[in-house]
């Protein structure tokens, strides 16, 4: 499922932007079609332009029937009557979406402990400080486990000590989850941390369910700004 609303704060209409020969929510939705690792791939939009764009080029769009504050929540009303097992949230704004990260991030659901995962996303290594220093960019301390201890917009960790070697985790905007965890996490009220952060999904730490993370050498562009924007036309 990907959530995909007109109104961006940050950059109104990004996802009707052309970058190279089509619409960066084409992109993503082209791109997350042709992975194969999916029996449906949907967007789930608020907006008219947005759905037409997609039915008009052969693609499958859905329209929210309620006003909605996040992805998480537009895809939640979009699967509460569908019989799936586990959900892909692919944002939007995600137009290098590819297959590698796709699988790693299905395949925890798998193996040994995969009965325990409820909820996991991907992340990829920052090196170039001027992303960590940037609070669009979000990061994540990860525990032994490569489960999420915490989301910031903040420099995490924050390194006091310079000679100790520090590892910086960007937070890809891909999640997946079990259709009830979803569903789970849109009955809670917005929590405290989530609040102040403007991270949806601190949402599920503040009430205690872990986040499984998925390193990964995703290197795309996610469109957040005009600057994105311009990074993502060099990269394409």
């Amino acid at each position: 499922m990907i959530p995909a609303r007109y109104a961006a704060t940050r950059f109104p209409a990004k996802l009707m932007q052309v970058l190279g020969n089509k619409t960066v929510i084409r992109h993503t939705y082209d791109n997350t079609a042709a992975t194969g690792l999916f029996d449906e791939v949907m967007v789930v939009t608020d907006s008219d332009l947005i759905y037409r764009e997609i039915i008009s080029h052969g693609g499958k769009a859905r329209m929210s029937i309620r006003t909605h504050e996040s992805g998480s929540d537009r895809i939640a009303e979009a699967i509460a009557d569908m019989d799936v097992d586990v959900v892909v949230n692919v944002q939007g704004d995600e137009p290098f979406v590819r297959r590698e990260p796709l699988e790693k991030v299905l395949s925890v659901f798998h193996g040994a402990d995969g009965q325990q995962v409820q909820v996991a996303s991907l992340v990829q290594v920052l090196k170039e400080q001027k992303f960590i220093d940037d609070p669009n960019y979000v990061k994540v301390a990860l525990d032994k486990n490569n489960n999420a201890l915490f989301f910031s917009r903040s420099v995490i960790p924050y390194p006091r000590d310079t000679n100790a070697a520090a590892v910086y985790y960007e937070h890809i905007g891909v999640y997946a989850f079990r259709k009830q965890a979803l569903l789970q996490f849109t009955s809670w009220p917005v929590s405290p941390l989530e609040a102040v952060e403007k991270i949806e999904c601190l949402r599920y730490l503040e009430n205690g369910v872990p986040i499984r993370m998925v390193v990964t050498n995703y290197m795309g562009v996610e469109i957040d700004t005009p600057e994105d924007l311009q990074r993502a036309a060099a990269l394409l």
